[in-house]
């Protein structure tokens, strides 16, 4: 092998650099299966200090490097374009002490969000970030991509949450601000540059959160509406009669169709809906009676199922969560993710079907997201052959009713074609020169989110 590896080997141990094409190839494809890479090697650090060391041996042999953490992204950001390093991050496991005076802790990029979930809440506080890959999805990715889940209504993305980081530039230079002062204003803004520069600035190797107060009591609502507007509706009721609204999920009736295929799972409500929506309140006391109240007040609502229990808030969520496991099961999807106002959505949602079916008339489209944000994931099923096309018409469609080509996966290398649907030429040259600033060779997750000149 060559004295690179050779170098990297000396760094963190002949065990963590991976050159066998076997070993390579669970890195090398994500989780969605339809985007894959060559790495030169698969180096796994432990800490810190060996991702600088890593980062110097790959700058003084030329050689560009692609950050991976959990490998759930679902648009190429973390797989190879080929011939990189892969750095893989998924050995940065360390969880500090929870700081319950700051309602504070400080977690390696590599831990996991249920890892840092179960940390918070052995200490009587939570995370206030969840979504459905909990159980790969790390830290370090999530602050990457800026990470939205099921509990943006409450308490924002995942850039809301984070509170300092600690990363390695492409030279191997460490920046440590993991615990500043609770009131700061001596200059630029690193840490928050850092949230959804994905990978292509530095390398987040330490990320000190802020917790929240254990969600408490629960309940759980399964709501068959008329529609997309239907869904609306309900959530305007929702969001001015509930003081205990923690989440607020649409999905549809061919999606729901597909996860009780899929999941073997019975019907959710007596009849068959075309949309549905998840609601899940929290708070100190039982929110069940707000709920109830709210439902049964709410003109928008046809049939509802809600459920205080942990057993029964479980299986109503599982319409909703298992979505993803179904469609990946079902076939390689084409995935997008978008977001738009709230008084888009419904047109969005209607002109979908024809847009699609124009280029891909066989297709299975499957529709899910975060209602309170206006953001659907686009699943499109039998499509995987004119991908880009489907890709190019559902991303124009969305821009013309002024949504993001990205809600809240990262732009990757599967949308950097259509950066400029979301964002003007003069904002597109000011992030290549910020780029330029940390990365001026270039070697740090080539290819992604900025487009190729």
């Amino acid at each position: 092998m060559s004295a690179l590896e050779d170098a990297l080997r000396g760094v963190v141990g002949d065990a963590h650099v991976l050159t066998d094409d076997d070993l390579k190839a669970s890195y090398e494809t994500d989780w969605t299966r339809r985007f894959h890479g060559t790495a030169r090697c698969v180096v796994r650090p432990a800490d810190t200090a060996q991702v600088a060391a890593v980062l110097r041996a790959c700058a003084g042999a030329g050689v560009a490097v692609t950050v991976q953490g959990g490998n759930t992204g679902l648009v190429g950001g973390g797989v190879p374009a080929g011939g990189e390093v892969l750095l893989s991050l998924s050995r940065l496991t360390a969880l500090e002490p929870v700081d319950t005076l700051a309602a504070q802790v400080t977690v390696g990029a590599g831990v996991t969000l249920e890892a840092l979930q179960n940390h918070a809440r052995a200490a009587g506080l939570d995370f206030g970030v969840d979504l459905a890959a909990r159980s790969q999805a790390s830290v370090g990715g999530l602050v990457a991509t800026n990470a939205g889940g099921i509990r943006v209504v409450r308490y924002g993305s995942t850039r809301a949450q984070v509170v300092g980081v600690e990363a390695v530039l492409a030279d191997g230079t460490v920046l440590s601000r993991l615990d500043p002062p609770a009131k700061d204003n001596t200059g630029y803004d690193l840490t928050q540059l850092l949230c959804g520069s994905e990978g292509t600035l530095a390398v987040i190797t330490r990320v000190r959160v802020r917790l929240v107060p254990p969600a408490g009591e629960a309940a759980v609502a399964l709501v068959g509406v008329d529609g997309t507007e239907g869904a609306l509706r309900l959530l305007a009721d929702a969001r001015a009669k509930l003081t205990t609204l923690a989440a607020a999920e649409l999905c549809y009736a061919e999606g729901v169709s597909l996860v009780r295929s899929v999941g073997r799972l019975p019907a959710p409500l007596s009849e068959d809906f075309p949309a549905y929506v998840v609601i899940e309140c929290t708070g100190r006391t039982d929110p069940t009676d707000e709920l109830v109240e709210m439902l049964g007040e709410c003109e928008a609502v046809g049939d509802a199922a809600v459920a205080s229990d942990a057993a029964g808030r479980a299986k109503l969520w599982a319409y909703r969560e298992t979505h993803t496991e179904a469609i990946s099961a079902t076939g390689v999807p084409v995935k997008l993710d978008i977001c738009v106002p709230l008084d888009r959505l419904t047109a969005l949602v209607d002109e979908l079907p024809g847009v699609i079916a124009a280029v891909a008339p066989d297709a299975r489209t499957i529709l899910f997201g975060h209602l309170n944000e206006g953001n659907l994931h686009v699943n499109v099923l039998g499509a995987e052959a004119v991908g880009e096309k489907v890709t190019d018409e559902v991303l124009r469609l969305v821009a013309a009713h002024r949504g993001s080509i990205s809600s809240e996966h990262g732009v990757g290398r599967a949308k950097t074609p259509w950066l400029d649907l979301s964002r003007s030429t003069e904002e597109i040259e000011a992030m290549r020169r910020v780029k330029a600033a940390f990365d001026p060779e270039g070697r740090l997750n080539p290819g992604v989110l900025l487009p190729a000149r």
